[in-house]
């Protein structure tokens, strides 16, 4: 029990640090997530932003069999990509992000 408790304080410590604050996601829409997506997802938004090697330790899953659910969630627009040297760092997507890329894939439309 105490270590579900630390690591909910954990949790909780990582998501008032963010700033701006992750997109709100409502169950519905991750439940439309394939489980393998989902279960990739939810490890990164619960650390804040991580890299391919801290997730598939968190998960059991190997290292680049995590970097291409990363890559595909991504694409998909459910994650932001941010390269720190070599590695590439992952994060949930923020809300102002999102209304950028409407903004932006309604002007390509208009073209």
């Amino acid at each position: 029990m105490l270590n579900i408790r630390y690591r909910l304080d954990d949790l909780e410590k990582n998501f008032a640090a963010w700033s701006p604050q992750p997109l709100e996601v409502a169950d519905s829409e991750l439940l439309q997530l394939p489980d393998h997506l989902r279960r990739t997802y939810l490890t990164v938004a619960s650390r804040g932003e991580c890299d391919a090697t801290v997730v598939s330790n968190l998960t059991g899953r190997c290292r680049a069999v995590e970097s291409n659910y990363l890559n595909q969630l991504a694409r998909l627009g459910w994650l932001s990509r941010r390269r720190i040297s070599k590695t590439i760092n992952f994060s949930p997507v923020c809300e102002r992000l999102m209304k950028q890329a409407t903004v932006l894939q309604d002007e390509k439309s208009l073209d």
